[in-house]
């Protein structure tokens, strides 16, 4: 599958795209690609949607912006750019990560312009409680702030990539090497590691956008061994003021890519029941 290129927002974007019909976008976060929703696209275009998966700031090939900027509220923007420069909207809009974060700020930003949004892996940031269990599981957020965490990212090709992968999803105990090819090649052109740990450098206050309830239905997708435990999910409720649903799989942190035969199916059943309610 090879990407197609878009601007928007100021920024070249490349995206992968299957299906025609109502627009479902698909969001990756990190250490990751567009590609992990390779079985996503060809099962939304097959149930009847437009699935596109862009490639987000700094992420080879798409390209990596001049200003910098890679805060969350930025991240948000440029999902609604996404959303005008591929029809308009309004769009169902599914995150992973940091996509998801991206996804949660969008939809307080222009509700109007999203029909869905499924998070998956990322309950709403308001409710995440800081905790010492918490505070280890996420230490990464240390390392990838540091000046050097480029040449570390790249180091022995990538190995933190891969160290990542499996701290965060303990219960996939046969990662193949496959899985994180995609993340090392946008990774290793100059500068590309860079752009994605700046994401991490950029984190400070939450904007007001990912304090705020979310007014649009949403889907939460939760892993049963993931560093967030899906009560978190539970306890999130009151920060969402439509419809709310819970959906607990298997699997950690990359749920999608560790159980494809039990979450994709899930993701098409959930948009599925949200477009046939709102015929």
């Amino acid at each position: 599958m090879e990407p197609r290129f878009v601007e928007a927002g100021g920024l070249r974007f490349a995206y992968l795209e299957q299906g025609d019909g109502p627009l479902v976008l698909l969001i990756h976060g990190f250490p990751d690609t567009a590609y992990t929703w390779d079985r996503a696209l060809p099962a939304l275009a097959e149930a009847g949607y437009r699935a596109v998966a862009p490639f987000t700031r700094g992420y080879h090939p798409t390209a990596v912006p001049a200003s910098g900027s890679y805060d969350s509220a930025t991240l948000a923007q440029d999902v609604l750019a996404w959303i005008e420069a591929l029809g308009g909207g309004p769009a169902i809009v599914i995150g992973h990560d940091w996509g998801a974060i991206a996804a949660y700020g969008a939809a307080t930003l222009a509700p109007e312009k999203i029909r869905l949004l499924v998070t998956l892996a990322i309950p709403h940031p308001a409710a995440i409680r800081p905790s010492p269990r918490l505070a280890w599981a996420a230490r990464h957020f240390v390392t990838l702030r540091r000046r050097n965490a480029g040449e570390i990212v790249r180091a022995n090709d990538f190995a933190y990539v891969d160290e990542l992968w499996r701290r965060w999803s303990p219960s996939w105990t046969n990662l193949p090497a496959s899985e994180t090819a995609h993340v090392k090649a946008a990774l290793r052109p100059p500068g590309a590691a860079e752009a994605a740990c700046a994401y991490y450098r950029a984190l400070g206050r939450p904007p007001a956008s990912l304090r705020k309830r979310i007014t649009v239905p949403a889907v939460a997708f939760a892993g049963e061994h993931d560093i967030i435990a899906p009560r978190v999910y539970e306890k999130a409720r009151h920060y969402f003021e439509s419809s709310y649903e819970v959906v607990q799989t298997p699997g950690g942190h990359f749920l999608h890519r560790e159980h494809p035969g039990h979450v994709i199916p899930e993701l098409v059943r959930v948009i599925d029941d949200h477009v046939a309610r709102g015929r």
